[in-house]
């Protein structure tokens, strides 16, 4: 007799540096693959696990949402194996930190109405033991200020083609960046966005963008000028992966962050 199935959703934590990213591709390790591994050891099958939105290699997340498919009757019966079983079973690098029960066509992408990224740059003049694979380092001193002028260009709905990577598989690169700020405490500097979606590598070219202006090579109209024109290769360089983190993914209902909690 087939089983009935309960559709769940689970918050991912997880340190990004030895997996290439979210997606499960051949011959290398991901997020993805563990998660379904973890998970098929639990159910006795295959598991398909959907993701609010792919992460590069290198990337870290807080609060990434997925959406799988479980054994209704070992849900009803013991929810903590799809977290503490999941744990026991996932490598040290990655943790499922919350978990709940949605609608069977409930789905972690389609649904997600507003994502949220952090970007972590250590701004010393010599680089962190302790923060070397969370936080960019720069050694050179930034103006918050500029930067904070040059962002709130970005806030609104209107065309990102200046901050889309060439690799860009999407139709059109139109988006809504909702928030956006620039914070520093200590030597960290945080650059905090949320969107109803992003263009492949936007926040990384964004923040690449907005390190220039704050290192003095480019002015806050410069960098108006920069979107406008919707031409990429004018912009900054990249900005490492390893600075950035998935903190959030909201829904009608719930957001992800919001998850960790109420567990």
């Amino acid at each position: 007799m087939k089983q009935q199935k309960q559709r769940i959703v689970m918050v991912l934590e997880f340190d990004g540096r030895p997996f290439h990213g979210w997606q499960q591709q051949d011959n290398a390790s991901s997020v993805q693959a563990s998660l379904q591994s973890a998970l098929k050891r639990i159910e006795g099958e295959p598991v398909s696990a959907t993701a609010a939105g792919r992460t590069d290699a290198g990337v870290h997340a807080e609060a990434l949402l997925v959406h799988a498919d479980i054994n209704a009757e070992r849900w009803s019966r013991s929810r903590k194996a799809y977290v503490h079983g999941c744990n026991s079973l996932l490598p040290d690098e990655i943790r499922v930190v919350g978990v709940r029960a949605v609608e069977e066509n409930f789905h972690a992408r389609f649904d997600c109405r507003e994502r949220a990224y952090r970007y972590q740059i250590w701004n010393r003049n010599t680089a962190s033991s302790l923060h070397r694979w969370r936080h960019w380092w720069m050694p050179r001193a930034l103006n918050l200020d500029a930067m904070r002028e040059a962002a709130c260009h970005c806030v609104g709905r209107r065309d990102f083609s200046a901050l889309r990577a060439a690799g860009c598989q999407a139709s059109g690169a139109v988006r809504t960046i909702r928030t956006l700020s620039v914070e520093q405490h200590g030597y960290c500097i945080s650059i905090s966005v949320s969107a109803d979606a992003f263009l492949y590598h936007m926040v990384r070219n964004l923040v690449g963008n907005l390190v220039e202006v704050g290192a003095g090579k480019r002015s806050p109209e410069a960098f108006q000028d920069l979107l406008s024109s919707g031409n990429r290769s004018l912009g900054a360089a990249t900005a490492p992966a390893h600075g950035l983190y998935f903190t959030d993914a909201v829904y009608d209902t719930f957001s992800s962050r919001g998850l960790i909690a109420a567990f």
